[in-house]
């Protein structure tokens, strides 16, 4: 019976998340830019002037900050560029919400900047399945719904969330432009798959990956990186586009949707790689092409994560940087 009860507490508490998060997303589906960059504005206001620090990982934020740039950046700098990421985080979720409504094949040249694109096209039409990688920088959503509008569908790699009522109205989101779900736990057999046949996945790269992952230089220090990424790309000849979609400055007197710039930092192909360690080679290269994009707006970085969580294990008296296996099911 208490069992039961739980069950039916849970399922309730879920039922208003969701009617909680419906009524929100109506309200924002609504507002028009003016009022979303001043409802950022504010929620960036309470996270990093009013409410406290710890509650808000601030001190985790400059600290990666100080430690990625060193003394590039003051005190003040830092703490804008905190800021800029929540209202950033912020505007994120109304785009998300408003996106459908905005962004169509017929308007999508007065919305996004495309730099590189044609570095883009020739590997998605190469015949050789792509893995699309990109991090939590930006509006990463923005990124990969844009490759469905124009016919490029891919397999987006994303943890299923708790609530199932939230998990299907960002599952429907993410493949209203044609894409496929592929749950992060336990969809290596489906990421195979497709690649096999030359399909393309999509999918971000800068988590955590625990004691026993690929540690690769970012940022001027060893971060624990998923080596499953370049073990699909080596074994299904899988070519890798590093891409962002970063939120270009607004005009702030107009109330025009916003616009974006679509890159493509590198396209990576494992047939260049040297005869070393070629998982780390790889996983060092894109590890390396996403800095370089964050390096340029590091105001749209979500500096909260815990990147650099996991350290290298040392093992007699060296440091090992490459575990012997990982697998494919634990990919991004």
């Amino acid at each position: 019976m208490q069992r039961l009860n739980r069950k039916h507490w849970l399922r309730a508490r879920r039922l208003l998340e969701y009617a909680a998060f419906r009524s929100l997303i109506a309200v924002i589906g609504l507002l028009p830019v003016r009022v979303q960059r001043v409802i950022a504005w504010g929620f960036a206001t309470l996270l990093t002037r009013i409410l406290p620090k710890k509650m808000t990982r601030y001190d985790i934020a400059t600290q990666n900050i100080r430690d990625s740039f060193g003394d590039q950046y003051s005190a003040e700098e830092i703490d804008r560029i905190i800021f800029r990421m929540w209202q950033s985080l912020i505007r994120l979720v109304c785009e998300v919400v408003q996106f459908s409504r905005h962004v169509r094949c017929e308007n999508v040249f007065d919305v996004i900047e495309f730099r590189n694109k044609d570095q883009v096209i020739q590997a998605m039409c190469s015949g050789r399945p792509v893995i699309l990688l990109s991090g939590h920088f930006g509006n990463w959503e923005v990124a990969v719904a844009t490759f469905g509008l124009f016919g490029f569908d891919m397999g987006v790699v994303a943890r299923t969330l708790d609530n199932p009522w939230l998990d299907d109205w960002f599952r429907r989101f993410r493949e209203s432009t044609g894409h496929r779900m592929i749950d992060k736990d336990g969809g290596g057999a489906e990421m195979q798959d497709r690649m096999q046949n030359g399909r393309h996945v999509a999918l971000l790269a800068d988590q955590d990956a625990g004691s026993r992952g690929c540690f690769v230089d970012f940022f001027g220090r060893p971060a624990s990186t998923y080596k499953s990424i370049a073990l699909l790309a080596l074994r299904y000849d899988a070519l890798i586009c590093v891409g962002y979609a970063v939120r270009l400055p607004d005009a702030s007197h107009s109330n025009r949707w916003v616009r974006y710039e679509l890159g493509c930092e590198a396209v990576i192909d494992p047939r260049e790689l040297s005869d070393g360690n070629q998982i780390q080679e790889l996983t060092q290269k894109f590890t390396s092409a996403l800095e370089s994009a964050i390096r340029r707006h590091p105001d749209q970085y979500f500096w909260v994560h815990r990147r650099w969580k996991s350290k290298p294990r040392i093992k007699a008296g060296k440091t090992e940087t490459t575990p012997d296996s990982e697998p494919l099911r634990r990919a991004g």
